[in-house]
């Protein structure tokens, strides 16, 4: 077998490790800062926010940073750093006593985590050009097959074992991650090496950031926003839904499983599509049926029609990033694929900051379920963008001919 594809693999299953170690604690916050005492519903609301912007705030700090060091000394060395960082933190998260300490530490985590952007940038420089959407669709479904496990597993350990059993769970299963990742994980050394005066030249900097790919990052900010605005959310969503927290933690694991199956399917089957098929047209396809599903969810009648629609939304949402990502690197060098993953990982991080406050506001002013209706005014704006990045490539290509 050729070795990126080892590679591939082998990232592929330490980062469900690692999506599944941070699932099994992270998304029942609401619930845990609540056994911290915390009780005033508009207080949950916030802090259920503050908790959610706090580590995508550090994270657009620093992930470009990390893009760039990774380009220079490998990435290998920055997944290392992201796992080791995160068993660390993950494990600490399980001795705090109140709800600051978990804001600090969330902090932490943004500033020295990042496996996913990690990951990518070593699958974006590792792979072959022609089997790119492949490998990063196959590395997509890994991601969200941790996030399924993770919160389906968290459920379960908190209502038989508490809250902080999970977190303690989640550091050690990232260990182990470590361990496969330094032992296994083999680097090309010619795709890395940057020198340090080439980060600064200009000229460098303005064919990275070419106006497609500055679109396609405009679409990777609006796309995480859409995937997270309702994400923090969900226990409270469920709570409200069943007028108590008896049973909701394993409900709200169901929910964010049932997004992370259905996410990790796309990225096995749609992504694929990206290497036969015009990227940007399958990615248009994509969120305006997208658009059409996020229209029902607001009028869902029971949780589990709520659940099969969030399901299949999150069907349609999750073959977009591979696809948009895989052109962005198509269109880098290698070598310099770690910066561009860095600053696509600020994108992301500053989607994900910015959408639990709009979450914090819509639910603080008007409902939980309101948050809903933002979702089909999110995924407009995608295919807006994409339509006329499709129009534009199309006269481009006809003055070329």
């Amino acid at each position: 077998m050729k070795r990126w594809k080892l590679n591939l693999y082998t990232l592929w299953v330490t980062q469900i490790i690692s999506l599944t170690s941070f699932g099994l604690g992270l998304p029942f916050m609401p619930f845990y800062i609540q056994k911290m005492g915390v009780t005033d519903p508009d207080k949950i609301k916030l802090f259920t926010g503050i908790l959610s912007t706090a580590p995508a705030i550090t994270m657009a700090i620093m992930s470009p940073i990390w893009g760039k060091l990774s380009d220079r000394f490998g990435r290998k060395l920055m997944i290392l750093r992201a796992m080791v960082a995160a068993v660390i933190v993950i494990g600490a998260m399980g001795f705090a006593t109140n709800v600051w300490q978990l804001v600090i530490l969330r902090g932490i985590q943004g500033l020295f985590t990042g496996t996913v952007t990690a990951a990518t940038a070593f699958v974006a420089a590792d792979t072959p050009k022609n089997r790119l959407s492949y490998a990063l669709g196959f590395m997509s479904s890994s991601n969200f097959i941790g996030y399924a496990l993770g919160p389906v597993l968290g459920g379960i350990f908190a209502e038989r074992f508490g809250y902080r059993f999970s977190f303690f769970a989640g550091s050690v299963l990232m260990f182990i991650g470590v361990l496969l990742t330094l032992f296994l994980l083999v680097e090309d050394k010619s795709t890395i090496g940057i020198k340090k005066e080439e980060f600064s030249h200009s000229d460098n900097t303005v064919k990275l950031f070419t106006p497609m790919i500055l679109s396609l990052l405009l679409v990777l900010f609006l796309h995480r926003i859409t995937r997270t605005v309702f994400s923090p959310y969900i226990p409270l969503f469920v709570q409200e839904s069943l007028n108590s927290t008896k049973g909701a933690s394993k409900l709200t694991g169901i929910i964010n499983g049932t997004a992370g199956v259905a996410t990790a399917l796309s990225g096995l089957t749609i992504s694929r599509l990206g290497d036969r098929l015009n990227k940007l047209r399958l990615a248009t396809v994509l969120i305006i049926i997208s658009f059409s599903i996020s229209l029902t969810l607001r009028l869902a009648s029971s949780l589990y029609v709520f659940i099969a629609l969030y399901g299949i939304m999150f069907f349609f949402l999750g073959g977009i990033e591979p696809i948009v990502t895989s052109t962005t690197a198509e269109n880098t060098p290698s070598e310099r694929r770690g910066e561009l993953f860095g600053f696509q990982g600020l994108v992301g991080s500053l989607g994900w900051m910015v959408s639990p406050m709009i979450g914090a506001y819509i639910s603080l002013n008007y409902s939980i379920r309101s948050i809903l209706s933002l979702l089909p005014v999110l995924t407009l704006g995608i295919a807006i963008v994409l339509f006329k990045l499709n129009r534009t490539r199309t006269r481009c290509n006809r003055k070329a001919v």
